[in-house]
C-alpha cells in the first residue's frame, strides 16, 4: 500500500551504520517521517560509518554548501597490502613486509598538510567520458585519473595498536579521498597500505554531537507516531538554516522579503562596499531564513542583493 507523504524542511545528521549505502540511508529516514522530498550531502561507501547530513524538502536546495564543506574523519590503515579499492573491500594486489615505525610515521605527516596533490582512487564516483570510474574499474578497465589539488587541514597519528596497524584523524576539504590518503602515506613511508576502518565525524558544522542513529529514528516514530501527524519529531529534525550558520546573514523586511521570494532584487545599501560581490550572504526576516543572495549592482549603479537560492517555509 502506498504510504502518504508530507511536506518535511530541515535536516537529519545521522550516524550512518556499517553496511549500508548512502542512498539506502536516505531512503530509511524518508521512509520513516513520511518525507516527499531527500538527498544526502556527501556520499559515504557502506565500509564507512558516521555522519551523513540528509536533508528534507527546503533543505535539499543548501545540500551543495554541506557537499563543499570541510569534513573530519578517522581511519585505521592496514601496513603492507594495497587493494584494488583501497580498503578492506578489495582485492589485495601487492604487499610489502616493510612496517614502519611509529617516529617515521610522526615525522612524515606534516608533508601532507596544505595543499596537495592527490589521484582519486580508480575505485570512485568520479567520471571518465561520461562513465563512472568504478564502473570501469568493476568491468575490468584500468582507470587511470588526473591529480587534483586539495587541501589538508588537520593529520594526525592517533594510534599504533601493533606494527600493522596505525589509526589516524584528519581535517580536510571538499573532493578528499581518504582512501587516496591512507595508499600515500603508506607508500611514502616505503610501504604499502589500504584503509580497513573510516569514520567520518563532521561534516560543515554538522558533528557527532548533532548525529541520531538509524535505530533511535525508527524507535522515535514506531513509539510516537502521533508527531508524523503534526511536527517533525523532536531531536529528530534540525532547521534548514542550521547548515548555513557560516554565511553571513543580513536583515531584511518582510516586504523586502516578498519581493526575494518572487526572484527579484533588493536594494541593500552599503553591502557591495562590505561584501565580496562572489560571496554568498544569507537573507534573514524576523519569520526566520528567506533566500541567499549575492551583492550586486543594478542598472543605475547602486548596491542590490539578488536572490540565487529561495527558501519557502
Amino acid at each position: 500500500m502506498k504510504r502518504d507523504k508530507r511536506k518535511v524542511d530541515g535536516w537529519v545528521v545521522l550516524d550512518k551504520p556499517l553496511g549500508i549505502t548512502s542512498t539506502q540511508a536516505l531512503g530509511k529516514i524518508r521512509y520513516y517521517l513520511k518525507a516527499a522530498k531527500g538527498g544526502h550531502g556527501g556520499t559515504l561507501d557502506p565500509l564507512a560509518t558516521g555522519i551523513l547530513p540528509l536533508a528534507f524538502g527546503e533543505a535539499t536546495k543548501a545540500l551543495p554548501f554541506v557537499v563543499d564543506a570541510s569534513k573530519s574523519y578517522e581511519f585505521t590503515v592496514r601496513f603492507g597490502q594495497e587493494t584494488t579499492t583501497l580498503d578492506a573491500e578489495g582485492e589485495v594486489v601487492a604487499t610489502s613486509d616493510v612496517r614502519p615505525e611509529t617516529a617515521a610515521i610522526e615525522a612524515l605527516l606534516p608533508r601532507f598538510l596544505g595543499t596537495i596533490e592527490q589521484v582519486p582512487p580508480a575505485f570512485s564516483a568520479i567520471k571518465v567520458d561520461g562513465e563512472r570510474a568504478y564502473d570501469l574499474a568493476r568491468a575490468g578497465e584500468t582507470v587511470e585519473l588526473a591529480a587534483r589539488a586539495i587541501e589538508i587541514h588537520g593529520l594526525l597519528l592517533t594510534a599504533r595498536p601493533d606494527a600493522d596497524h596505525a589509526g589516524f584523524a584528519v581535517d580536510c576539504g571538499k573532493g578528499t579521498y581518504v582512501r587516496s590518503l591512507a595508499r600515500d602515506i603508506a607508500r611514502a613511508l616505503g610501504t604499502l597500505g589500504h584503509v580497513v576502518m573510516l569514520r567520518r565525524t563532521r561534516v560543515g558544522p554538522f558533528g557527532l554531537d548533532r548525529a541520531v542513529t538509524m535505530a533511535g529514528v525508527e524507535n522515535l516514530v514506531e513509539k510516537h507516531p502521533e508527531l508524523l501527524h503534526t511536527s517533525p519529531p523532536d531531536g529528530i529534525l534540525l532547521p534548514v538554516v542550521t547548515a548555513l550558520d557560516d554565511i553571513p546573514a543580513l536583515a531584511v523586511t518582510a516586504e523586502e522579503a516578498l519581493a526575494l521570494r518572487q526572484g527579484r532584487a533588493i536594494g541593500m545599501p552599503g553591502t557591495v562596499q562590505t561584501c565580496d560581490p562572489d560571496a554568498v550572504v544569507r537573507l534573514m526576516a524576523p519569520t526566520g531564513l528567506v533566500a541567499l543572495g549575492r551583492p550586486a549592482s543594478d542598472m543605475f549603479g547602486g548596491p542590490t542583493i539578488r536572490p540565487v537560492r529561495v527558501f519557502n517555509m
